[in-house]
């Protein structure tokens, strides 16, 4: 069985349909891209994976024991995010809330687990740091860390390496990659960034309120969609 399965998947907002007809499959292991202009229904999917947002028709199927409070989820940055008063520790910890179930402490293994994703981030010296004094390219590696704690199957990415400098995307985007190759974590991942969607993928689904393609990156390149959105003078590019 698939780790995730969306079948036929419609939403809407106050009566107005944003995004229709909807299929896809994502195995273990998979780096899929969500790519599509603004508007396209890219974070309403991924807030219906979540179960943040109720489907008007359709399936989200999950399997091997997935289930969605143990799915690590980055979200958009935003002011609110960056001026955060916590430690770093304190932001990755937030990460084990959902399995803490009636336990009003965090326990010796969430310490153990929080200080491993953030030495697996590099950023193990920055634990005691204020979360607000760090840079953009910090910041997005301490909420990974605590979209890591959550999760040991499948990491939901909205525009993480947005408003970053060119130099702390591409390592951000390396790390990520490094986390589906040697972690074995599956990503879900929403970029407009198709040139580096391209570099790090597996599969690609384009969005335009409806399903526009789904399929390998090998494929997508091939595609008239590709070929939109890059310019490229054929499908061999």
């Amino acid at each position: 069985m698939a780790l995730l399965e969306c079948k036929n998947l419609s939403f809407s907002y106050e009566g107005d349909v944003v995004l229709r007809r909807v299929n896809f499959i994502v195995e273990s292991g998979d780096f899929l891209c969500i790519v599509g202009e603004n508007g396209s229904g890219k974070t309403t999917l991924m807030n219906g994976i979540l179960g943040l947002k109720k489907q008007d028709s359709g399936q989200v199927i999950m399997g091997e024991g997935l289930v969605q409070k143990e799915i690590g989820y980055l979200p958009q940055r935003n002011d609110i995010q960056r001026d955060f008063p916590a430690s770093v520790m304190e932001v990755v910890l937030s990460g084990r809330l959902n399995q803490m179930k009636r336990r009003l402490y965090y326990s010796a293994e969430d310490k153990r687990i929080a200080r491993e994703n953030l030495e697996r981030l590099g950023i193990l010296n920055l634990s005691e740091s204020g979360f607000q004094n760090l840079s953009g390219g910090q910041q997005q590696r301490v909420l990974l860390a605590r979209a890591l704690c959550a999760t040991k199957k499948l990491l939901l990415l909205d525009e993480p390496a947005a408003s970053l400098d060119p130099i702390a995307q591409n390592e951000l985007y390396n790390t990520i990659k490094l986390i589906n190759l040697c972690d074995k974590i599956t990503v879900i991942m929403v970029t407009h960034d198709i040139q580096n969607a391209a570099r790090f993928a597996s599969h690609i689904l384009h969005l335009g309120n409806e399903q526009k393609y789904f399929g390998c990156i090998e494929d997508y390149r091939k595609s008239t969609y590709w070929k939109r959105i890059t310019g490229a003078v054929n499908n061999d590019h």
